[in-house]
């Protein structure tokens, strides 16, 4: 089903056509109506006409203003509302990367939506920030209530949080606060999401904080972590390099994998060839030094609790644990039968 009824460039050649050949060949030029869909800039054009790019924008500007002010304008109203309950539909705010794509898939007319956006009284363009990527509205209180929340939603997080989706929509929902219910749907809360520049989504669907390298993946670090987080117990950098290319279409070699892991301070190798990450609470060290800190750490404990222990901070064999606490030059049992660090 097509999203508008009406056909883009038809409109667009009405409003048009009272324009003289040059300012319509400027309106044609800087907005891609034209065959070729390539938006022009105002230095392009300058030079065809050899003036000014200030001359461009001001015919560029009294173009628009000619074609408001002209009866066919004010005829084609029903087009400028349709456009207005796509876009409250949408959420009443909406990237321009995901508005211009849900109108239609191709690129021509993609420009002739814009052409018209601009147009409009009711559209409202908000540029490119810091925060956020260029969007358009149509109601400024729903505008200033998403914005508010994504700036909250971005301030609650820490570097380190992966949130599924379905949480992360939960937590901006919480943010927004009395929604109206045709308000609270799954999919406008993903565009919602998407105007940010602070918050994204990692290639398995996770969101974050975008700076952190857990959402922006630009190497085999970040995508070791995502599926060792994913994996949840210790895995051998041949497991991992393999999971990289299973998981995300990415041909690492191991010796690469096992370089990178072992330089990067998320990952601690606790067996030969094993890593963990320390997040879940893995140290480095030779076992000797593992069991020590425990000791030391918890006091006296039975030969079982000091594997069980141990075990949970690294991947040794028991029988490795065993023989270490057994060197009384490091470790004494006392009269109950309890290890503690000499």
């Amino acid at each position: 089903m097509p999203t508008i009824s009406f056909k883009p460039k038809k409109v667009t050649k009405r409003i048009t056509s009272q324009l003289q050949d040059r300012a319509s060949d400027v309106i044609m030029s800087r907005f891609g109506l034209t065959a070729d869909g390539k938006r022009k800039t105002l230095e392009e054009i300058g030079k065809k006409y050899n003036i000014t790019r200030e001359r461009v924008r001001q015919i560029e500007d009294a173009a628009l203003g000619s074609i408001k002010k002209s009866d066919v304008y004010r005829t084609e109203q029903a087009i400028f509302d349709e456009l207005k309950q796509v876009i409250r539909k949408l959420g009443s705010i909406v990237a321009e990367h995901e508005l211009l794509p849900h109108i239609s898939k191709d690129k021509i007319t993609q420009n002739h939506i814009h052409f018209f956006l601009t147009l409009g009284d009711s559209f409202k363009r908000h540029r490119e920030d810091e925060h956020f990527h260029t969007r358009w509205s149509v109601d400024d209180e729903m505008t200033a209530r998403v914005h508010d929340s994504l700036k909250k939603l971005y301030a609650s997080l820490n570097d380190e949080d992966l949130i599924p989706e379905t949480e992360m929509i939960k937590k901006f929902f919480d943010q927004m606060k009395e929604l109206s219910e045709e308000y609270k749907d799954t999919e406008i809360a993903k565009r919602w999401l998407s105007m940010s520049k602070a918050v994204a989504k990692n290639p398995l669907g996770e969101w974050g904080r975008a700076s952190s390298p857990n959402i922006r993946t630009r190497g085999v670090k970040d995508y070791a972590f995502l599926v060792m987080r994913r994996h949840g117990s210790p895995m051998h950098f041949k497991e991992v390099a393999d999971s990289i290319g299973k998981t995300f279409n990415k041909k690492i070699h191991y010796a690469t994998c096992h370089n990178e892991l072992i330089k990067d301070a998320r990952f601690v190798l606790v067996g030969r060839g094993m890593y963990a990450l320390a997040e879940w609470g893995y140290k480095a060290g030779i076992a000797r030094e593992v069991i020590a800190e425990i000791l030391k750490r918890d006091g006296p404990l039975s030969k079982e609790e000091v594997v069980k222990k141990v075990n949970k901070e690294r991947y040794f064999k028991n029988n490795t644990i065993l023989v270490n606490l057994a060197n009384t030059k490091y470790f004494k049992k006392n009269k109950s039968g309890l290890y503690a660090a000499v």
